[in-house]
């Protein structure tokens, strides 16, 4: 819609540019055939006062505002690429106008759909997350229990695991899982590592 609103503009501005005003009359009017609802166009033939034709396509208006044998001042194509006009048909201010408001009408709504799609993705990506966090997150709780039942401890007492081990759980929730076979998980001095025991220095509170 902007690429036609811009396209008349550009014909106005043209015509503008080197068009000639002169007097013509019409001597001939007809209309479009009728197509359903849309709007029909008046189209006039126009001739000088000498008899000669004015260049350029005949003259069209969007309504029926001239009659056969009435005299208009119109701004003629010396070159005959465009059509005649009547002085006020051919100001693009409007058209230029519309292009504008067209256009930022676009943007808005491609941004509005833009956003909506990222929108609905973020919301898919969200559920996706949390249906697999929701599948990931017992697997590995049972995990972590397994490995508080089974690994040795070091010479201070306490069971070391590496929580890259167990991307779902957090040190809370591991220490809750703790807690559940009767160990206690270490907030104080881990060095990168989870430590537990059944008595620590610090308890990471359970989530």
């Amino acid at each position: 819609m902007c690429v036609h609103v811009i396209g008349m503009a550009r014909d106005d501005l043209t015509i503008q540019h080197r068009g000639e005003r002169v007097s013509a009359t019409v001597v001939k009017e007809w209309l479009d055939p009728p197509q359903g609802r849309k709007g029909q166009l008046s189209h006039y033939r126009l001739e000088h006062r000498d008899g000669t034709r004015v260049p350029g396509p005949d003259m069209q208006t969007t309504s029926d505002l001239y009659d056969v044998g009435q005299v208009l001042t119109v701004i003629e194509d010396p070159e005959g690429e465009l059509g005649p006009r009547p002085p006020g048909q051919a100001d693009p201010t409007a058209e230029l106008l519309g292009a504008g408001a067209l256009a930022l009408a676009a943007l808005v709504a491609v941004g509005w759909t833009t956003w909506r799609g990222s929108d609905a993705a973020g919301r898919r990506d969200t559920r996706k997350m949390a249906t697999r966090e929701h599948k990931v997150r017992p697997e590995q709780e049972d995990k972590l229990r397994e490995a508080l039942r089974t690994c040795p401890s070091d010479h201070h007492g306490y069971i070391k695991l590496r929580p890259e081990d167990y991307p779902a759980l957090s040190q809370h929730q591991a220490a809750r899982v703790a807690w559940e076979t009767g160990l206690r998980a270490e907030a104080w001095g881990n060095q990168g590592l989870w430590r537990f025991k059944e008595t620590v220095v610090e308890e990471v509170p359970l989530d």
